[in-house]
């Protein structure tokens, strides 16, 4: 029979993780648990998704911010560092910046402007034009800033992201100055010993501050890469992709998730016999066009996934097939020259017409996304989303 439904992305509803529980087997279960409270059937190639917060969680990958204040001290001296480019997040950041502070004498705070890296504003553009600033070049003190564009509040959390961070820093028991700036060599001008905060720019941003001399140079992918005091790390990460746990604790991106995919991946064909594909995600990669917002704040979108999840869509765009190569066809005729073409395409489409128009993203980035939307962040309960006819075509 001739399947009518194509992509379907469920969430899965799973008890409270806590650190300890053998999360491969709670996946395993409710996964399973629901395909047979909701009448549907585990198919080869499915894509099974657990949310990075789940693994961090059971396997307790949290760091206290004084190992945080210890790591930062230790690295880059604790007199006056140049903290440069962070995003601006009460989740995300701030709860870094207080244990940063908390390992500093001195914090020279260096922002984007008009925007952080993932397009959260500080200004508009327009306010900007008005001004007659030039944000590829000019450098503004918080005393220019506050002339030009007073106090600021961010469109959806309502807050002064510069008044928020300075008065972090010292509750921290830092002095602060703010400096607003997109040339990271402008830190320089303060300090030598700097801490690039930014995401997915960080290895240029490092280059061009080591080329100009500054020493040491870290981003946050260089604190808590081991273990302080026995708090959680992560070696290849560091503290991106962490977020709040409690006032002074925080999550790290978790550890090892290969071995986790892997262990489902088996369970489930020892179970069912099907051999599926499971990934761990965390931020999505898509950008909203109202608050101009990248939603990836995390360095990666999924940092695990077997083996089937690896490359990107080689995909024909039916619209041109239909559009183009068979437009004097209709019906049924039409259906199968289609059919034929899929069936019959190159391993690899890339430069041909045919596939223009169709995502040139990993699969692990276009899925995650998918996933991380399904899931959502707030009170729904579904930290597992179970992905099926992904990879089907019109001739399934």
């Amino acid at each position: 029979m001739e399947r009518r439904v194509g992509t379907v992305s469920r969430g899965i509803r799973c008890p409270i993780i806590r650190e300890g529980d053998d999360l491969a087997k709670i996946v395993t279960d409710s996964v399973l648990e629901a395909a047979e409270y909701e009448g549907f059937k585990i198919r080869d190639k499915d894509v099974v998704s657990i949310t990075e917060s789940v693994v961090a969680r059971s396997q307790g990958n949290y760091a206290p911010i004084s190992a945080i204040a210890e790591d930062v001290k230790q690295k880059l001296g604790g007199e006056t560092i140049g903290i440069i480019f962070p995003i601006l997040s009460r989740n995300r950041f701030a709860i870094c910046l207080k244990g940063m502070a908390m390992g500093a004498k001195k914090i020279v705070l260096m922002l984007n402007y008009p925007s952080d890296e993932v397009g959260n504003a500080l200004i508009t553009w327009d306010a900007m034009d008005k001004a007659g600033v030039n944000p590829y070049s000019d450098v503004l003190t918080l005393e220019k800033y506050r002339e030009l564009f007073g106090e600021s509040n961010h469109e959806f959390t309502g807050v002064d992201y510069v008044a928020y961070y300075s008065d972090i820093i010292k509750e921290a028991g830092a002095e602060v100055e703010v400096v607003f700036s997109n040339q990271a060599k402008t830190i320089l001008d303060y300090t030598d010993k700097v801490l690039n905060c930014d995401i997915h720019t960080r290895t240029r941003t490092k280059r061009i501050l080591k080329e100009a001399g500054a020493k040491p140079v870290m981003g946050m992918d260089d604190i808590l890469t081991e273990s302080v005091n026995g708090s959680g790390y992560n070696s290849k990460y560091g503290l991106l992709g962490s977020n709040k746990s409690t006032e002074d604790k925080i999550k790290l991106f978790p550890e090892n998730c290969d071995e986790l995919v892997k262990k489902v991946q088996k369970n489930f064909k020892e179970i069912t016999g099907k051999d599926i594909e499971v990934m761990v995600y965390g931020d999505g990669a898509f950008k909203d066009p109202q608050g101009k917002i990248w939603e990836l704040a995390d360095p990666v979108v999924s940092p695990g996934y077997t083996q089937g999840l690896i490359g990107t869509p080689n995909e024909l765009k039916l619209k041109y097939l239909a559009d183009n190569d068979f437009k004097e066809l209709n019906g049924e005729e039409l259906k199968d020259a289609i059919s034929r073409s899929i069936k019959e395409k190159d391993n690899n489409l890339v430069g041909k017409m045919a596939s223009q128009g169709t995502t040139p993203r990993q699969l692990t980035d276009l899925i995650g996304s998918l996933c991380d939307l399904t899931s959502g962040s707030g009170d729904k309960g579904t930290p597992v989303v179970l992905v099926q006819g992904y990879f089907d075509n019109f001739t399934n």
